[in-house]
């Protein structure tokens, strides 16, 4: 298992086919405020690969675009409402087709209300994770080992997981319900960044 940081753009050819992790870290959670520093991806295979953005980038990165871009890749993401729109603000592509392992596990887990990364990893998965980095200044000059280790694990488990959501699902007879919410996300995250962030257009009020 191997972290590898590259600055503004992937290198070619560094992902296998199939679905990939995906997750972001930004200077806080107002996306079109709060800028977007670095974008981690999985293949599943052991590594991962993150994106550093220093502040003032253009965001060009064609290859790191061109991997979220593809539509034919399926994109597996925690909370995917939020990395959505930050990609699509800063990156400008809609990072799709998506499979949430939070809204998953809202479907499948109704025995809890703990949803959290680190909950399903440590349940699911019987893995621990430390989120002592989570808050950390992301835009700082240089990452720490620290804080690449903890970027990498956001993406780290995304396929493990899947596959347990995938099953449970398919048992609690909502993967249909479940793929209608994913197709959905990439618009709710739009309806973020245009503004409806913390209404409900759907209720009667």
């Amino acid at each position: 298992m191997t972290v590898y940081l590259h600055e503004e753009d992937l290198p070619e050819d560094v992902f296998a086919p199939g679905p990939i992790a995906v997750d972001t870290e930004t200077m806080g959670l107002i996306t079109p405020r709060d800028r977007l520093c670095v974008v981690q991806i999985s293949d599943g295979s052991g590594d991962e690969h993150l994106v550093r953005f220093a502040a003032g980038s253009s965001y060009e990165a064609p290859i790191l675009k061109a991997v979220l871009g593809d539509p034919e890749r399926l994109k597996l993401y925690h909370f995917a409402r939020f990395d959505l729109a930050a990609i699509e603000h800063y990156l400008g592509i809609t990072a799709a087709p998506v499979f949430c392992t939070k809204i998953a596990s809202k479907l499948t887990r109704t025995y809890t209300d703990r949803h959290g990364l680190k909950n399903l990893v440590q349940e699911l998965l019987g893995k621990d994770m430390s989120k002592q980095q989570q808050s950390s200044d992301w835009g700082a000059p240089e990452l720490s080992a620290a804080q690449q280790d903890y970027a990498a694990s956001d993406v780290r488990f995304l396929h493990e997981m899947h596959e347990k959501f995938v099953g449970r699902l398919e048992r609690e007879g909502r993967t249909e319900l479940a793929q209608a919410c994913f197709d959905f996300l990439p618009a709710r995250a739009r309806l973020d960044l245009a503004g409806w962030a913390e209404h409900d257009i759907f209720s009667h009020m």
